[in-house]
């Protein structure tokens, strides 16, 4: 007699995995870096990204790179970071409108108050702020604020998130409570690379 399930020492299987090894294969993600601590916590969720079989491109402003140098991003992702709006690396015309037209989803993390500002009230003067203006209304934006608690509370700020909060294509993760950098505990904190992973693979679904 064949034994039942129940008495065979098969291992149950586990279900699926969100972090899960080709989770992303293929998918084509911007990730961008604006000028703040959390910078390095960026370069685990690209590492977790290219791990799972994304295709990512790496965007920073010039105050991020004061944070993190771009040979790490570029070492992580396999491709050059754009830090200028000048650099033209794969679009010598328009790099901003290629990068924007090639990503399935754009990501900024961190995005500091300074970056916040300036998606809300549609300023494009770092290559961060400019690719996202050129974001097909469809495209995803995901965006991970990362700031000092103060600021976080401050009225101008919330009205701008308010603001991004309006726009279709537009989700926010955290920020999340916690010790920050300036030695007080509060809102601010950016999100862990694994929870913006996680969203990121479910607006890709």
């Amino acid at each position: 007699m064949a034994p039942t399930p129940e008495s065979t020492n098969a291992p149950v299987p586990e279900p699926a995995d969100k972090g899960s090894a080709g989770a992303l294969s293929g998918r084509r993600i911007a990730v961008a870096l604006s000028g703040g601590i959390a910078c390095y916590k960026t370069a685990t969720l690209v590492s977790r990204l290219v791990q799972q079989g994304a295709d990512v491109r790496v965007l920073m402003t010039e105050a991020a790179t004061h944070f993190v140098g771009p040979l790490t991003f570029q070492s992580l992702s396999g491709k050059p970071v754009l830090t200028s709006v000048w650099q033209a690396d794969d679009h010598p015309d328009s790099q901003h409108v290629g990068v924007a037209r090639w990503c399935e989803l754009m990501v900024i993390a961190p995005a500091t108050a300074n970056t916040i500002a300036k998606l809300a009230h549609g300023l494009t003067d770092d290559i961060v702020t400019l690719v996202a203006c050129a974001l097909p209304s469809d495209t995803p934006l995901l965006i991970a604020p990362s700031m000092n608690a103060d600021m976080w509370a401050n009225g101008i700020v919330q009205k701008n998130i308010a603001t991004l909060k309006t726009l279709p294509n537009c989700t926010l993760i955290g920020p999340d409570d916690g010790w920050q950098a300036c030695r007080t505990e509060g809102a601010g904190r950016m999100s862990e690379p694994e929870g913006i992973r996680d969203v990121i693979l479910d607006l890709l679904q």
